[in-house]
Parts: structure tokens; C-alpha cells; sequence
């Protein structure tokens, strides 16, 4: 599962994702998919205007989608793990991602190092 900014970044063909990170993406060997609470925080940030979050929510979940990203539906088993999950990171968001791999037993790429302090399997970019 792909932290958010990774899919950003891998959408908008951004500098930050290195070659490391564009070779893990384009391996076949890989089934990359992409979280409903992604798309759902694309569209609250870029309604709050952040200069981070200019793409429009539907066309990245179709760009993804048509990519053959599979979509992972957030549901009641994902969010339990968040009331005895410590603060290590504030933003709700990266830690339902975390929470939500580590429940499916999913590897979550990221490049957010302040993401290693919650471990499970974790693949920093």
C-alpha cells in the first residue's frame, strides 16, 4: 500500500520519487494498490487550499485505477487499531494508512521517516 505522497508524486512524475522508488512501482512483481482514506485526504486538503494537494481527487483514484492500482476500502477493522496507537505522527491520516496495512498485512511504501517509529512492515523510499 502507497502512503499518499508517494501516489502524488508517482502521478505527477514528481523529482522526489527516486529511481529506487520508480523501479519498485514499475516491477510486475508487485501488486501496488492505493488506500480509500488517500483519496478521501487528497480531497480534504485540496479543499483547504494546501499547495500540496492541487490534483483533483477523481481524476487521480481513475488515473490510478486505470493503471491497475487496486483501491482497498477503508472499513470498522481498520480504524480499531487507532485508540491504543501511540502519537508518534500527528496527521489522522498517515495513521489510518499505517493501521489499515498493518491489519490487511500489507507492506506500506512510504518516505516519511517519522512513519518507521509505528514498525510492521514498512518499505521506506
Amino acid at each position: 500500500m502507497l502512503d499518499t505522497h508517494v501516489l502524488l508524486w508517482a502521478a505527477a512524475g514528481d523529482a522526489r520519487l527516486t529511481a529506487q522508488a520508480r523501479d519498485l512501482l514499475l516491477d510486475p512483481a508487485h501488486d501496488l494498490c492505493f488506500s480509500a482514506a488517500s483519496i478521501w485526504e487528497v480531497a480534504i486538503k485540496r479543499a483547504l487550499d494546501r499547495p500540496d494537494f492541487r490534483t483533483d481527487p477523481g481524476v487521480l483514484r481513475g488515473g490510478l485505477l486505470a493503471n491497475g492500482y487496486a483501491e482497498v476500502p477503508v472499513d470498522g477493522r481498520h480504524c480499531l487499531p487507532l485508540a491504543t496507537m501511540p502519537a508518534h505522527h500527528g496527521d489522522p491520516f498517515d495513521r489510518l494508512l499505517i493501521a489499515q496495512a498493518q491489519v490487511e498485512g500489507m507492506v506500506f511504501v512510504t518516505a516519511d521517516r517519522r512513519l518507521a517509529a509505528y514498525g510492521g512492515a514498512l518499505r521506506m523510499i
